[in-house]
């Protein structure tokens, strides 16, 4: 060989070349050698996890801003563990890469041959790996050097062209064995359509926004993943229409933009968003998933709407197969439809929202009140909980300032999110999350991580004492009624701003709007570790665009 490299080298570097600097990763015997001897000399950081969920939440938070996130676990125990945050990330379309230490040749031919177990074993070598093949686009088991570039140039890139999930097994006595070096630089596949289905999807698309009258643009969370967002920005200023959104994409484009009119999430949405959809005589959804937490007790009008996906258009009786997303776009450019002058609904100027200092904290009251603390510097994010509906008003200025995982919907995903997050934002941002109390206490050892890290997350707890959103899900008429909730999903009560004394970070309880303010001062001054906000509020206040389900 020309130039010296090894197996457990070369994927750090590919790793590496794909704009990778952090990996987070949990301590483990069959992959610590290639952790200390191939990850810590190179430039990318290790970033201890305390288990392994949390990492790979941590690691798909970092991929939404970097394009790429990793993490390293240890066979079974460990990966297994992982299953859940790679699920997530393979339905949201988040480019991950799960590398997991395994045992070696040796080990797995004794147990398969003799029964001779080693630890974590459970069927030999076949277990992790097809645990995985489900719910990535590659798996792929490196047990021979001289396979080991193929195989994992194959896996990385289709983690970056499918930009979802990818599985390397790392076999322990692999990582220094030697093999080919690195050539070239990995890059996606190709984006491919078919020339004459392109076409006439083009001609569909620009026919009706040509005739349409009230035209709006709907824009969705593919115009994020596939990095689009300039393209569909110019689109909307050239035909000079109204856009939204939706939960899962909100904030793809700045809500700042004075085309911007808001987003459309069902019963979720504003009035005035709802009646700008019921009003438009065509809608041109650019890469919108349609999920029940994306409508909401509404269903699109599909004989009015052009649902343009990653490699396909649908719009009423068409259908264009093999149309990418971003060859639709640069087709509708190129015929320049003309501009529209449409009216863009009036949004409530943002400002302090007029309290009595003293007043208890009421669910929607205080997404009113902190709406007055994020900015363009902000990047805001919701679990899967209660704080979805208060959220999806929020006024978020930054172009990708909202992160939530609302198609999967994992609770107690965003806390440990954040961890990953504020590794992949620049200096200036700041990162400002909220939590339920249930979801937050299933993963609630990311404070650990994130002071021992020095990052300076404000990780709102909303103390509600219930699993409100399966309650509201399950029967919402509880919240309108003396009826008493399930008794499923009732918590345990935890002082949860004292967990700061557990962890070594800051933490206040608030029940007032005074106390709120106080708080969130505090956090905003202290840079050094999280800040975690208990946040009171009464068991049966909902934010109020979550009052339309009734039963």
């Amino acid at each position: 060989m020309d130039e010296s490299c090894t197996v457990g080298k070369y994927l750090v570097e590919r790793l590496h070349q794909l704009g990778l600097e952090h990996l987070f990763s949990i301590a483990g015997d069959y992959s610590i050698e290639w952790l200390n001897r191939c990850v810590q000399p190179s430039g990318i950081r290790i970033v201890e996890e305390v288990n392994e969920v949390n990492a790979g939440y941590a690691a798909d938070g970092y991929a939404r801003l970097k394009g790429i996130g990793a993490l390293c676990v240890t066979y079974s125990a460990g990966a297994l563990c992982a299953v859940n945050a790679v699920a997530g990330a393979y339905v949201e379309k988040v480019p991950l890469v799960l590398i997991n230490g395994t045992p070696s040749i040796k080990k797995t031919i004794t147990f398969e041959q003799t029964g001779f177990s080693a630890h974590h074993f459970i069927t030999g070598r076949e277990t992790d790996l097809q645990s995985f093949e489900h719910i990535t686009v590659a798996a792929v088991r490196i047990e021979s050097p001289d396979l080991a570039p193929m195989l994992i140039d194959y896996a990385l890139t289709q983690c970056v062209s499918e930009r979802r999930p990818v599985y390397v097994e790392l076999l322990q006595d692999m990582v220094d064995l030697e093999c080919e070096p690195p050539r070239g630089a990995l890059r996606p596949a190709r984006t491919l359509s078919d020339r004459t289905s392109l076409e006439q999807s083009v001609a569909q698309i620009c026919a009706k926004l040509d005739s349409a009258e009230n035209p709006l643009v709907w824009v969705g969370v593919e115009i994020d993943r596939l990095g689009l967002q300039e393209k569909a920005l110019t689109l909307i200023r050239r035909l000079n229409v109204p856009f939204a959104t939706e939960l899962l994409s909100k904030a793809v484009l700045s809500e700042d933009d004075p085309l911007f009119a808001g987003v459309l999430d069902g019963q979720a949405s504003s009035a005035a968003v709802l009646e700008l959809a019921r009003t438009s005589d065509f809608v041109l959804a650019l890469g919108v998933w349609l999920t029940d937490i994306n409508s909401l007790g509404w269903d699109p009008d599909f004989d009015k709407t052009a649902f343009a996906s990653l490699d396909a258009v649908k719009f009423g009786t068409y259908f264009g197969g093999q149309v990418a997303l971003e060859h639709l776009l640069d087709g509708i450019l190129a015929e320049k439809v003309r501009p529209r002058v449409r009216k863009v609904p009036e949004r409530p100027a943002r400002g302090v929202l007029a309290v009595d200092p003293a007043d208890r904290i009421t669910y929607q009251g205080f997404y009113d009140f902190v709406q007055q603390y994020i900015d363009g510097n902000t990047i805001v994010g919701s679990d899967a909980s209660l704080n979805y509906f208060g959220s999806l008003l929020l006024d978020v200025p930054a172009q990708g300032g909202f992160i939530a995982q609302s198609s999967y919907s994992s609770i107690g995903y965003i806390a440990p999110a954040a961890t990953g997050v504020c590794l992949a934002k620049r200096p200036e941002q700041r990162v400002m999350v909220f939590s339920g109390d249930g979801g937050f206490q299933m993963t609630a050892q990311c404070l650990s991580t994130q002071t021992r890290f020095k990052l300076d997350p404000i990780v709102f707890v909303v103390d509600n004492g219930v699993y409100a959103v399966e309650q509201w899900l399950a029967d919402s008429s509880v919240f309108h009624t003396d009826q008493p909730f399930y008794p499923s999903c009732l918590l345990h009560p935890w002082n949860y701003s004292r967990l700061s004394d557990v962890f070594g970070c800051r933490g206040w309880k608030v029940g007032t709007y005074q106390e709120l303010a106080e708080a969130v001062a505090g956090a905003l001054a202290n840079t050094d570790s999280p800040s975690v906000i208990q946040v009171m509020v009464p068991g049966k206040s909902i934010p109020d665009n979550a009052k339309w389900k009734a039963q």
